[in-house]
């Protein structure tokens, strides 16, 4: 257990492993980050640092080839050796994950309604009336226009942002604790990707989630992190091993309030990455955002292109809890 009950996601020295060519190599190498009730923390890294691999190793989906080690607490409760019986009571319930590319996260043959309804079924016990009835005030609370209409329409019938507002619906239903966003905003353009971190930080606001935020986008950083209290600004969060001369290790930004400059003078903005980060993310509407201090990891050059630009690392597994089953056809309540 864990004393601090502020704390809701917690690793210390979490290690992720694959056995490639007789050898353990790392993917994840002793990263440590905790996340508060409230806050939203950016976690940011090149294309295959192990950015999402980190989010897959809390919620314990890392393939079977793979292992895991150190600690990673949520609510107190090390979950690193928790069994998965145990960790099926999480998942969903305690804490949940918005994949990167909706499209292959949603279950094509099931109606977004019984997708939302699935995880309340499973964890909250209500019967089908019941689950359809908080599914569709969730469906409305993510902004899901004419949402009583659209509760037996399929994935392929939503555009590209309600698909993610789809996938939102479905970590919020069982309102988690933590919520871990793997680059949620990648595939949409500016305008949606606005409206998706808009409803983020109000749905964090209204809930008092704890949001660890995955994203190589700075723009996105300086938008969507928050201060961390008591906390620094920027400090490293893993020490991988280089390959190629480059280290490729994830950072966690914990973002203060301020004007997102590129100054060296005060401290501001990443080394290797000149300029304004806000760049293309709608930075002009408020000169007072987020500054972000100290150093990404060696390497960061490669975000110079990053920063402007979303980018894709990793890739979805489908929506947790999502069972490739059908729950019927549940109907919207009157």
């Amino acid at each position: 257990m864990y004393p601090d009950d502020t704390i809701v996601l917690r690793l210390d020295g979490l290690r992720t492993e694959f056995r490639i060519g007789g050898t353990w190599r790392a993917a994840v190498d002793g990263i440590s980050l905790e996340v508060r009730r409230g806050e939203t923390l950016a976690l940011v890294g090149e294309s295959g640092c192990g950015k999402s691999m980190t989010a897959l190793s809390v919620m314990g989906l890392v393939p079977t080839v793979g292992r895991v080690s150190g600690h990673a607490y949520v609510d107190g409760v090390d979950i690193v050796d928790l069994p998965e019986r145990e960790m099926d009571k999480l998942r969903g319930a305690r804490m949940a994950m918005i994949f990167q590319e909706p499209m292959t996260s949603l279950n094509p043959v099931m109606t977004i309604g019984a997708q939302v309804s699935e995880a309340l079924l499973l964890h909250r016990g209500l019967s089908r009336a019941e689950a359809a009835r908080k599914a569709l005030a969730v469906l409305e609370e993510v902004k899901i226009p004419s949402a009583a209409k659209r509760f037996h329409d399929y994935p392929h019938q939503f555009s590209g942002g309600m698909r993610q507002r789809v996938m939102i619906a479905i970590a919020l239903a069982c309102e988690p604790a933590l919520l871990l966003a793997d680059e949620p905003t990648t595939a949409l353009d500016v305008t949606i990707q606005a409206q998706v971190l808009g409803l983020l930080a109000d749905l964090r606001a209204q809930h008092g989630m704890a949001v660890l935020f995955i994203t190589h986008n700075l723009g996105v950083v300086a938008q969507i992190a928050d201060r961390r209290p008591g906390g620094g600004d920027v400090r490293r969060a893993d020490r991988g091993a280089s390959r190629g001369g480059r280290n490729f290790r994830p950072a966690v930004a914990s973002v203060h309030a301020g004007a997102v400059r590129g100054d060296p003078a005060h401290g501001l903005g990443w080394p290797g990455v000149g300029g304004d980060p806000r760049a293309g993310s709608g930075a002009g509407r408020d000169a007072q955002r987020l500054p972000i201090r100290a150093a990404l990891p060696t390497g960061a050059e490669g975000l110079r292109d990053a920063a402007g630009s979303g980018g894709g690392g990793g890739g979805a597994l489908g929506a947790v809890p999502c069972r490739h089953r059908s729950h019927g056809n549940m109907k919207p309540p009157s």
